[in-house]
């Protein structure tokens, strides 16, 4: 098993490269957790499953894992299907909704798993917290897709407030993570747009969701820990946003029928550090081989700059055969 280091992931989140390829991912899958834990998944949101995740990844050759620091979450009943529609929604709608909504305190929730499991982890592991979700998903969540652009016009007043009750309380999340020594990095993670387009255009972006980014960016930096955006969907409009205005150290998320990770790199590498990005759909429908020879091209690309850790260009889901999985891992890992 290779030695996890988090000063490797570190060097290429600031745009260097690093002592040997790294690997990068949101999140694995319960079975290969499992597998690479050699042991069950333990009960969710517990000192156990932080243990759990962080031996899973190390095993697997990472050098960070992901992990909820608390239980800390926006309410919106869902029926539990395999897809939900964006405009499935919390139904905050009017003022009365806004004010009656049991808006949740992210300081009354428990972040101690994150210190408990110091002892436990492996040495050279750092810790990644997730969000609960971000800015502009969990708006699109408590309003739903259609009505929230609706109220972009109807009642632009009563949207802010939105943006900003979910905000405010992201931002303390986030200040609430980064205390904790465990912790080498946070995600922000936050779905921003279709194939073709954000979900809002450029100006509603840079009205209603930048400027509480901008904040988890600032409040990650002022701890002296980066921060990474994942974030699926088109991003060609405000990339140089992402870069200059807000200040993300990595981006992650890519998709071939978008723009091909080789071609994000060569567009913003050097500028923000591309993590992942190897499509998910090629991971399902390619061989282990044709996996491989992307995978030692992508890192022969990036080898002299830096800036790069390979990964999916989203989540290893269930249904990415493992031996493909494991064709991709084992290029960063054969290479060293």
């Amino acid at each position: 098993m290779r030695q996890p280091d988090f000063r490797n992931l570190l060097k290429v989140l600031e745009k260097k490269v690093p002592d040997r390829p790294t690997l990068f991912e949101l999140f694995l899958n319960r079975p290969l957790y499992e597998d690479f834990a050699k042991r069950s998944a333990p009960e969710y949101n517990t000192v156990e499953e932080v243990i759990f995740l962080a031996d899973a990844f190390a095993a697997a050759g990472y050098d960070y894992a992901t992990v909820a620091a608390s239980d800390f979450q926006f309410k919106v009943h869902r029926e539990s299907k395999q897809t939900t529609s964006l405009n499935h929604s919390a139904g905050l709608t009017s003022r009365a909704a806004f004010n009656e909504y049991p808006w949740p305190d992210p300081e009354a929730a428990d972040y101690s798993k994150m210190e408990k499991a110091a002892a436990h982890l492996p040495k050279g592991l750092k810790l990644m917290p997730l969000g609960p979700g971000g800015i502009l998903e969990n708006v699109t969540a408590l309003v739903g897709y259609e009505d929230m652009c609706m109220m972009l016009h109807d009642d632009p007043e009563l949207l802010q407030d939105i943006f900003n009750a979910v905000g405010e309380r992201l931002v303390r999340y986030y200040e609430l993570c980064v205390g904790y020594d465990t912790v080498g990095a946070v995600m922000s993670n936050d779905d921003w747009g279709f194939n073709t387009q954000t979900f809002l255009s450029v100006e509603d972006m840079r009205k209603y969701v930048y400027p509480w980014h901008k904040k988890i960016v600032e409040t990650a930096h002022k701890a002296g820990k980066p921060v990474i955006l994942h974030s699926c969907g088109y991003f060609g409009d405000v990339m140089d946003d992402v870069i200059d205005v807000l200040k993300y150290d990595a981006k992650h998320s890519y998709e071939d029928v978008i723009l091909p990770v080789e071609e994000a790199y060569e567009q913003w590498g050097g500028r923000i550090a591309i993590m992942g990005g190897i499509d998910v759909d090629f991971m399902i429908r390619s061989t282990p081989e044709e996996i491989q020879k992307r995978c030692k091209a992508m890192l022969e690309r990036t080898a002299t700059q830096g800036g790069y850790a390979l990964g999916t260009g989203n989540s290893v889901p269930e249904y990415i055969p493992k031996e493909n999985y494991l064709a991709m891992a084992s290029v960063a890992k054969g290479a060293e």
